[in-house]
């Protein structure tokens, strides 16, 4: 037995030996400083994993405005000088903004490569999403979308809400059950299989989404009924793999709403000043609509323009997703290429990945005073307008707020996921009374684990608890 483990040991001794000896990248000159971490194939990723935002704070220090380092077999290039950002939107030439994208859908929901290039569908998916959630199809998504938030607030829980009686729940179960988190697992790489119950809720979706069943629901949007047509016309994917294309479409569109719809209304709680700007906002418009609130059956009715006309809102929710987001922007190399900055140029190779990290940009105190401090009308102008004007080193910043990213693959849905918030937020203030239900409670820390793919979860729920108001 102990000759067996000292063979072991002496085996995995000398692989490791042989790994840093070939196995770990050089750095070329021309090229950015260079981490590989001291871990084989995994390089960075536990320290990255652990905290992103300390992680790269460090690196920055240590070696400036670019690096690289390998995490999970990959290796990537951070950029974290804003006034560089446009280096990385105007290579298109050079960087794929899909790639990496097709490549994680697939391994999440286990349909095949969506990606043109590899020969199973020629749908052009941006597009597909552009036309279906933004400029008139939005109008439908809307008002559709008003009718069953409604629906789920209201109707839907008419057991649980009885007047003057106050009903107590987890803030983020609420905002879950009212608008599948094992995601970056499987980004990672890790096999579905190891996930039952993960892997049985998404086969379960699948089969919902089969097009012989959805071709028995009412009402699809538009965004539904083209995704069918485009599957069953230009792609070779089976029944089942179109379904999971579905899925993937279905994550998409909550994965990020709900925890920012979390982190707004949390924020709102804690704030009596920004409640009640907000309120008076929110009823202000509906004034000004003619919606009248009542708990006869009637719904109330915002369209696109009176949403967009929430200044308000809209600085309370940027200020949430400010203080939540941890997305990145990824690149990956077409091939070999000099990346052209304001006053250097590095060498990248082919099948690397250069990233944006934008929570260094976010968090970062010369850009935003007091920058873990949540200001409801930190995106407000004294005019009570949109604020557009944000400086660093006394300079104007293009890039100053990037939860859904930028340039082309700026997310599609990012104007109907704020309408979204805001819709569920008038609802709110106009149907019930909130509060927390411990008013000193600390605001949860940010989830780390699905740092880079968007808005984080709280690491535990707050309870509050609503009743309804007597209209």
């Amino acid at each position: 037995m102990f000759v067996a483990s000292w063979i072991w040991g002496t085996v995995i001794i000398l692989c490791c030996g042989i790994w840093f000896l070939v196995g770990r990248r050089r750095r070329r000159q021309g090229e950015p400083p260079l981490e590989n971490g001291f871990l084989p194939y995994l390089g960075c990723a536990l320290q990255f994993g652990a905290n992103p935002l300390e992680f790269l704070r460090e690196k920055q220090k240590k070696h400036g405005h670019i690096f690289t380092c390998r995490v999970a077999g990959k290796y990537i290039h951070f950029l974290t000088d804003p006034f560089s950002y446009h280096a990385l939107i105007r290579q298109g030439k050079h960087l794929d903004w899909k790639k990496f994208h097709f490549a994680t859908s697939a391994k999440a929901f286990g349909h095949r490569s969506i990606d043109p290039a590899e020969g199973n569908t020629t749908e052009n998916f941006h597009q597909t999403f552009i036309r279906t959630l933004q400029g008139n199809a939005l109008d439908a998504l809307i008002e559709a979308m008003m009718e069953n938030l409604q629906y789920v607030m209201l109707q839907s829980r008419t057991s649980k809400l009885q007047p003057n009686v106050w009903v107590t729940e987890g803030l983020y179960t609420f905002c879950c059950q009212v608008m599948f988190e094992i995601f970056p697992a499987l980004v990672a790489g890790l096999p579905i299989h190891l996930f039952k119950s993960a892997h049985s809720a998404r086969e379960k979706l699948g089969e919902a989404l089969l097009h012989k069943n959805l071709l028995k629901r009412d009402n699809l949007s538009e965004l539904v009924t083209l995704r069918m047509f485009l599957n069953d016309t230009l792609s070779t994917f089976d029944d089942v793999e179109k379904a999971k294309t579905h899925v993937a479409v279905l994550w998409a569109s909550q994965a990020n709403t709900i925890p920012a719809t979390f982190w707004t209304l949390f924020y709102l709680l804690k704030s009596p000043e920004a409640m009640r700007a907000a309120t008076k906002e929110v009823q202000s418009i509906l004034e000004g609509a003619g919606e009248k609130i009542s708990l006869d059956g009637k719904h109330i009715s915002l369209n696109r323009k009176q949403l967009d006309n929430m200044p308000i809102l809209d600085s309370i929710i940027k200020e949430a997703m400010r203080l939540s987001s941890a997305s990145m922007t990824f690149r990956v190399a077409k091939e070999d290429f000099t990346l052209h900055l304001e006053n250097d140029f590095y060498n990248i190779r082919s099948d690397d990945i250069v990233a944006l990290y934008p929570q260094l940009l976010h968090f970062d105190p010369e850009i935003y005073t007091d920058p873990l401090t949540f200001k409801y009308d930190r995106f407000l102008n004294e005019n009570g307008e949109e604020k557009t004007d944000f400086y660093r080193n006394g300079r104007k910043l293009k890039y100053y707020y990037m939860p859904f990213g930028t340039g082309i693959a700026k997310c599609p849905g990012r104007l109907f996921a704020v309408h979204e918030i805001k819709q569920f937020l008038a609802l709110i203030f106009s149907y019930f009374e909130i509060e927390l239900v411990d008013k000193n409670v600390q605001c949860p820390s940010l989830d780390q684990s699905r740092a880079g793919l968007g808005i984080l979860q709280p690491v535990n729920d707050i309870d509050f608890r609503y009743r309804l108001k007597c209209v």
